[in-house]
């Protein structure tokens, strides 16, 4: 399981303030090589400039939900009731794989 935002720096408490600064492609060489697998792989696109890189997955064997990021700032529209961690679990199982338990452990 790999969790990549599109920009991996930021200022604090300034979201996208490291825009343009490379590291969007950085993320799309890495989302490029990743599409290029023969194995199946489950792109997780939260958000408006995840939702953007969607066009680098054309493989058809792979998995690609989206939906608004959930951060408290924008989950209310439309992030709750997606479940995505029930259609990860279901196509992992429908591709042979272990399914992942998405529960914290009771110590960390």
């Amino acid at each position: 399981m790999l969790l990549l935002n599109t920009v991996l720096t930021v200022r604090d408490g300034q979201p996208n303030s490291h825009q343009k600064r490379g590291w969007e492609t950085f993320t799309d060489k890495i989302m490029t090589h990743l599409n290029d697998r023969e194995q199946p792989v489950i792109f997780v696109l939260w958000g408006k400039p995840a939702q953007a890189k969607q066009a680098l997955i054309t493989n058809s064997q792979h998995l690609i939900l989206t939906a608004p990021h959930p951060s408290p700032l924008s989950a209310h529209r439309g992030f709750f009731g997606t479940k995505p961690f029930s259609q990860i679990n279901q196509f992992l199982t429908e591709n042979g794989q272990e399914t992942i338990s998405w529960a914290l452990p009771d110590k960390l």
